[in-house]
């Protein structure tokens, strides 16, 4: 993904299951809820999906203990079932996920545009610890 003067990351995993099976835990927000934190000290008490171009999203982040908690949340610009997402965060940032199917296992690609107020390495292991939590998630619906 390339955005003029924007710096991306990309985070990526493979989870062991066809592509189908992992577009419905990641776009359902009753499985979206179960796997939508970066550790386990925080959760994802309420999510919202509206999956069609033009739709908004949201999914409610915070900490267990109450301290901090932050909406995550969007317009989706592009929806390709089982393939690809592309979606504007309500800061302007632009996301795109690939689901990449590979038979029993598919690839699971996010290209992020960063925000300026974390460090860069700071924001690649968040998204990627909320990605690594979606396999175990995932995976463990076999």
């Amino acid at each position: 993904m390339e955005t003029k003067d924007k710096t991306t990351v990309t985070v990526e995993t493979t989870i062991q299951m066809p592509a189908d099976q992992v577009w419905e835990f990641w776009t359902k927000p009753e499985h979206i809820t179960q796997w939508n934190c970066a550790t386990d000290t925080w959760q994802c008490p309420r999510a919202e999906n509206d999956l069609t171009p033009g739709g908004r999203f949201l999914s409610r982040m915070e900490a267990k203990d109450g301290s901090m908690g932050f909406d995550f949340s969007g317009i989706y610009e592009q929806v390709i079932p089982n393939r690809q997402l592309v979606y504007r965060l309500d800061d302007g940032r632009l996301v795109r996920v690939d689901f990449s199917d590979m038979g029993n296992e598919t690839k699971v690609t996010e290209n992020f545009e960063v925000e300026e107020l974390n460090s860069l390495d700071l924001q690649r292991t968040g998204w990627q610890a909320i990605l690594d939590n979606f396999k175990k998630y995932a995976e463990s619906k076999k």
